[in-house]
């Protein structure tokens, strides 16, 4: 008898993606740009890409391109003033903020090598843990076979370079990203107000991510990953250079079988270097004040959780997630004659380690979610040491350990009320630890100078959202009303002014501050954003408008009833575009509200509005020319304003044009 045949072996399809999002999901305020939005953007830095969202912020105008690495923090929901990152921003489920300092390294990321950039506003401590206050920006790499390089040459001697690669070995999928960019830059300080000392802040950067996608047994897929990047700049100034090191690995297990689950472990390294300069009046002339040789820091975490078949649309997840890090900054300071005189170590170790759980129900047209987390938190080992050079230490305090609980929960609620048509509501708590830059390293800023505070509490958030989301056909719009408050907000606190002596720092001839606890800040506000699709035309809208103020006493009674620093109340988007088969052309306008450079409301920053474009047309088969365009008609945003009337502007109109190759 003839034998039945062989069946064949089922396929197995690896994604690169961690595990689904549940139905409560759907019940949070989420924008997502997708692999095309990223890719093809006016701007390749990742961060200029992201501040097109209404309603997400970089703590200063200035963007990567010529901001100090140090000042790279990002926020949600004008929750801003603090240059440490109030959004959780996570690569491929591994958070990516700097373990001593808490600001983004924008550099290490490449836009084109990203599938998804997803947005999620509103604490969301409860499943991402610490640090998620405003929100969640969460980045996945793309994982498809194919090859795409691009070269794009720009104003002001710039090169932009972009290659991935993608194939499928095995049963696995290898791929690699890496991009590379240089430039002369522009003088940041504007004309009126610069000087003979100040000259162009040129940078050059690199990064190359690389990434192991296979199965590993029934239903379990392994996901390797590995990230480094180095990034060199100037400041505008002699003695003003910055040097970023960095990398990542780590591995992840997703299970997807009956029982899903998934299992993620991580290290990361970082290192600084950074130098600063003061001027004469005059600005003529530059002298180093301080250099920080070395900024080593060390994350490592994990995370696990699991996802019981409970069927009849209840939905749960169990998980814990842990992370250690510990870093300390080095650097050499009061300087004579360009050469230091004394030395200061300052930094720590940090761990956080929580439990969580949230279920889901979806009954007819309502879906509601709720869930709870415990977290343990220690800062240990605090010290900040300093000596002359060659002598005993002056000063070398050692600061007690601290530790403490925290909890924090999320409830959402999803009613579906007609066809697209859908009202959601939220409340939850956030909470975020005092990075240990903030906790036990003083610095200076040109004559100002601000303390650590070794007794920081950690930031808390309870805030509550409602929102109405229509869909139909080829429209999107959504409208979200929310109010936040965040307590216990670490800001940096004016307590004096020099010329005089002050605790911590020493002699001030500007202003003094300390890094405090202010007692709240709340923030009132609508977000709103359409998108509508005509044929090969599409439009895009997005508006952010908030009120947000300081509510403080004792030391900080001066900053009551003030607006947080760098917080602007409105700021609105418009995005047109058009794409047929490979051609395509798009307009972005961004305008900016006011806000204040510093935390007494003494320097308003003044609203601006640039015009941004991207353009590619096939020239052969699987070749584009392409064309990008930042602030177009070259208006002058004023990104800083120091004491001394000094205006520092953001990026002025930058042209590029270059070739793509593409095969997926």
């Amino acid at each position: 008898m003839q034998g039945l045949p062989t069946p064949d072996p089922p396929t197995i399809v690896v994604t690169g993606s961690a595990l689904p999002a549940t139905p409560g999901d759907k019940a949070q305020h989420v924008d997502v740009l997708q692999a095309r939005d990223l890719a093809d953007a006016p701007a390749h830095a990742l961060d200029a890409v992201l501040v097109q969202l209404p309603g997400l912020q970089l703590f200063r105008r200035s963007d990567s391109t010529t901001g100090h690495p140090t000042s790279q923090g990002v926020t949600l929901r004008a929750l801003g003033g603090n240059a440490s990152s109030r959004a959780l921003l996570i690569l491929d489920g591994v958070p990516q903020a700097d373990p001593f300092g808490g600001w983004v390294n924008w550099p290490a990321y490449d836009p084109a090598g990203l599938a998804q950039a997803m947005v999620v506003r509103g604490g969301g401590s409860t499943i991402y843990g610490p640090g998620a206050l405003a929100g969640v920006i969460e980045l996945r790499s793309l994982a498809k076979p194919g090859f795409d390089a691009s070269v794009e040459a720009g104003s002001r001697h710039s090169l932009n370079g972009h290659a991935y690669w993608g194939q499928q070995i095995g049963g696995g999928l290898l791929t690699l990203d890496a991009q590379a960019g240089r430039s002369d830059g522009f003088i940041p300080v504007t004309r009126a107000t610069r000087g003979l000392a100040d000259q162009a802040a040129p940078y050059r950067e690199a990064s190359l991510r690389g990434r192991w996608v296979a199965p590993a047994g029934d239903n379990v897929e392994l996901q390797l990953g590995g990230l480094a990047f180095v990034d060199h700049r100037e400041r505008g100034l002699p003695f003003t250079g910055n040097r970023t090191r960095g990398g990542d690995v780590s591995a992840r297990l997703v299970g997807r079988g009956r029982w899903q689950w998934s299992a993620l472990g991580y290290a990361q390294w970082r290192n600084l270097r950074s130098s600063f300069a003061s001027t004469d009046d005059e600005r003529a002339t530059a002298t180093r004040v301080s250099l920080q040789d070395s900024v080593p820091s060390r994350g490592f975490g994990g995370g696990f959780e699991v996802r019981p078949p409970l069927g009849s649309g209840v939905d749960l997840r169990i998980g814990s997630d842990v992370r250690y890090v510990t870093g300390e900054s080095r650097e050499y300071y009061a300087f004579v004659a360009g050469e230091p005189t004394r030395r200061r170590i300052s930094g720590g170790k940090s761990l956080t380690a929580g439990l969580f759980a949230e279920g889901s129900v979806v009954r007819g047209p309502l879906t509601f979610s709720a869930g709870a987390r415990l977290d343990h938190w220690r800062i240990a080992d605090g010290k900040l040491v300093e000596r002359p050079l060659g002598g005993s230490p002056t000063r070398d305090d050692q600061y007690a350990d601290r530790s403490g609980w925290q909890p924090t929960a999320r409830t959402n609620a999803l009613l579906e009320i007609a066809a697209g048509l859908d009202m959601r509501a939220a409340a939850y708590t956030g909470w975020r630890l005092p990075t240990l830059n903030e906790a036990f390293r003083p610095f200076r800023a040109g004559a100002d100078a601000t303390a650590a505070n070794p007794t920081l509490d950690p930031e808390t958030l309870a805030g509550a959202e409602i929102g109405l989301t229509f869909r139909r056909s080829q429209l999107d719009l959504d409208v979200t009303a929310f109010t936040n408050r965040l307590s216990n907000a670490i800001a940096n606190v004016t307590l004096g002014e020099g010329p005089g002596n002050f605790p911590g720092v020493g002699f001030v001839a500007g202003k003094f501050r300390q890094r405090q606890n202010v007692d709240h800040v709340r923030v009132r506000g609508v977000e709103a954003s359409a998108r509508l699709t005509h044929g090969r035309w599409w439009l895009r809208l997005g508006a952010s408008l908030t009120r947000a103020r300081v509510e403080a006493d004792g030391a900080a009674i001066s900053l009551d009833g003030l607006h947080p620093a760098q917080t602007p109340n409105l700021g609105l988007t418009g995005s047109i575009g058009w794409d047929d088969r490979g051609r395509s052309a798009s307009i972005v306008i961004r305008h900016m509200g006011a806000q204040f450079e510093d935390d007494l409301n003494q320097h308003r920053l003044p609203p601006a509005t640039i015009v941004d474009g991207f353009s590619a047309w096939p020239l052969f088969q699987h070749v584009h020319l392409i064309a990008r365009a930042q602030n177009l008609f070259n208006v002058k945003v004023i990104a800083g304003i120091a004491d001394d009337a000094t205006v520092e502007r953001g990026t002025p109109r930058t042209l590029w044009l270059g070739m793509r190759i593409k095969t997926q």
